[in-house]
């Protein structure tokens, strides 16, 4: 059998057989800036970073200039053999390139520079030149790597914005300003459409992070032009960017098109940061690195919905429902504390530098850290009101079992006495939750929001003199309870006040509710209210009369207001029996009783008309002397016989 020799691969197909190559240049940029220096726009050292970065690449690519004396010409880099670490080199030394640009530029603004500002300036313009250079042979090797389909449309228009905004900055810093605004605005165009088309929300993130900080560059721009309406950054790109991106960007349109196919593709894939929505506005998450956290945020956030609409559990399982929730809260709230530590190195970060958070003028990155903190609190408080009402529903479920069917005011069962104390610590922290709430700028920008969480630390405040009031009567000091249940009526008036003044609540209308409190409530904290301190009074006085000083052993003839009783001779055993003490009850002789029983024949055998109130009190006055007679001649014997 004749063998037929292989055909020679054509240089194409030979590169269609390779690999592909997959490389992020924004991110890559994003990341790096950000992790070493210039997140306070400590240029010097990022510029390290970069050549130090480079160097360990050249020695892993095996592209040094050699040992010694010997000077070694480097490989020129062509498509057939680059692979992700040239790309990477390439870019380092454009980075590298303009951070020194940066650093020379800010170096001969400074005073002590000034008969040098001029050489300055000329040396960061020449680095400045050779970062574009590095830039552009970047984007040279991307487009062969995409015509060989070796690189997706997304990565070289990630390329294509690095060099193009570095050209346009660069013309910038050279007052070409019409050159400039019209690169600036590509770029910006360009990054819409990645934004657009990104398959995550981080990527959209960093589409919209770059879109940011090239914003004020082009207000700039536009206003050394003469614009009328510089400000307007939405309306110049869109006039100049449809018109010129074909000129700039080699197939622009046909790029694009191959960007919306990708997008198409990987529609399935996609994990895209649910839009959150605060006072009728989105709330915008512009930094890759804060989409991650909030990924997590929701995560766990949904976790918790599904926790909450578990309701097909039995009845006995209520505190194995409680304890999965408080789980669910304490995995959101850990979520919700990274992401605020996030926010907030990212607020400072704004601070301490000079760049412009949003070039539309909208919310910033100050928003999104209150906004994250609102949620941190919110949650907290729903945590520690769920501990709350597993504590009670436990001890009234104990209550129950121990009364039995039959439920009286007579019979209570004993209640923990770490029970009230605990709930009060939980209303404590609820309170300093709502307290941080409140200072909060975004609750202080809606007054309905405002007084709804001015209602709930009325409340919050009087269940907590509720339960410390609690807390004093079981050892049995009862003014200081009724002096909390007191301060309790007051905060009771200042929610209902408090919620007279909003149209409707936005915590109890919101989805999920947060905090909800209606006007049943309000009326049941009330009875509550009303019922324990007629409890504390009864208490009060069946422990030492009503007394603040008496003690309790001691007996006092307690105070009626009915003048009638006081010429009666009352049951004091009974009263004492009544009021829970065991009178001491003296054995009586049988002659006192036989007098009693003669004494109280008379009386049932007699039946006299009805008589006045005087005649009434005057005549069992003659019968005490044989009373008296009878008792001493009983105890005496025949002596007075």
């Amino acid at each position: 059998m004749r063998c037929v020799p292989r055909p020679f691969l054509s240089p194409p197909m030979a590169e269609i057989s390779k690999p592909p190559v997959a490389f992020r240049a924004l991110q890559l940029a994003n990341e790096q800036r950000n992790a070493y220096g210039l997140r306070y726009n400590d240029f010097p050292r990022y510029r390290k970073h970069c050549a130090n970065r480079t160097h360990r690449l050249r020695s892993t690519l095996k592209m040094t200039h050699g040992k010694g004396r010997d000077f070694k010409k480097l490989p020129p880099i062509t498509p057939e053999i680059v692979k992700d670490g040239h790309l990477q080199l390439l870019l380092f030394e454009a980075e590298r390139s303009w951070a020194y640009a940066q650093e020379l530029t800010t170096a001969s603004m400074q005073p002590a520079n000034n008969e040098r500002a001029t050489s300055l300036r000329h040396s960061a313009t020449g680095r400045f030149r050779r970062a574009v250079n590095w830039s552009t042979q970047l984007l040279f090797l991307c487009q062969t790597l995409f015509k060989s389909s070796r690189m997706s449309a997304e990565n070289l228009i990630e390329v294509s914005v690095y060099t193009i905004i570095l050209n346009g900055r660069f013309l910038r810093y050279r007052d070409d300003f019409e050159d400039a605004l019209i690169q600036l605005s590509v770029a910006r165009g360009l990054l819409d459409e990645l934004a657009n088309a990104a398959s995550t929300s981080r990527d959209q993130a960093l589409a919209v992070l770059f879109a940011d900080e090239v914003g004020p560059e082009i207000r700039y721009c536009a206003h050394e032009l003469g614009r009328t309406k510089a400000y307007d950054v939405s309306s110049i790109v869109s006039e100049l960017a449809p018109k010129y991106r074909s000129e700039i960007v080699e197939d622009c349109d046909a790029l694009v098109a191959k960007l919306q196919a990708e997008e198409r593709t990987h529609a399935k894939l996609k994990m895209k940061l649910t839009e959150r929505i605060w006072d009728g506005q989105p709330v915008p998450v512009r930094y890759p690195e804060l989409v991650d956290v909030l990924l997590k945020v929701e995560e766990a956030e949904n976790a918790l919905a599904d926790v909450q609409k578990d309701t097909r559990r039995p009845a006995g399982a209520n505190s194995k429902r409680s304890k999965l929730g408080v789980t669910a809260y304490d995995a959101v709230l850990s979520a919700l504390s990274d992401a605020e530590e996030v926010a907030r190195r990212l607020e400072g970060m704004q601070e301490t530098s000079a760049n412009v958070a949003s070039s539309s003028g909208g919310r910033d990155i100050h928003f999104v850290h209150v906004y994250i903190l609102y949620q941190l609190l919110s949650h907290r408080i729903q945590r520690d009101l769920l501990l709350m009402t597993t504590l009670l529903a436990s001890d009234s479920g104990d209550k129950a079992k121990a009364q039995g069917p039959k439920k009286t005011i007579a019979s209570k069962a004993p209640v923990d006495s770490r029970l009230y104390p605990a709930v009060v610590k939980l209303l404590d922290t609820v309170l300093q939750s709502l307290a941080q709430m409140r200072t909060l700028s975004i609750v202080d920008d809606n007054p309905d929001l405002a007084s709804a969480i001015e209602a709930r630390i009325a409340v919050s405040n009087a269940r907590r003199c509720v339960y410390l009031a609690q807390c004093y009567s079981a050892t049995k000091k009862y003014a200081e309870a009724l002096v909390l249940l007191q301060h309790a009526t007051i905060h009771v008036r200042e929610t209902t006040t408090s919620l007279s003044l909003t149209e409707s609540d936005p915590l109890t209308n919101n989805n999920p509710s947060f905090f909800p409190l209606s006007k049943e409530d309000i009326k049941e904290l009330e009875s509550t209210v009303a019922s324990d301190g007629l409890q504390f009074k009864r208490d009060w006085f069946a422990h030492n009369g009503g007394s603040v000083k008496a003690d309790s052993t001691t007996y006092k003839k307690p105070l009626f207001f009915n003048i009638a009783l006081n010429y009666v001779e009352l049951d004091m055993e009974r009263l004492q029996q009544r009021a829970g003490k065991q009178p001491v009850i003296a054995a009586p002789s049988t002659s006192s009783s036989a007098q009693k029983q003669a004494k109280a024949e008379p009386t049932l055998e007699k039946k006299p008309a009805p008589k006045a109130k005087v005649e009434e009190m005057v005549q069992p006055t003659p019968e005490r002397q044989p009373q008296t007679r009878g008792g001493l001649s009983s105890l005496l014997g025949g002596w007075w016989s």
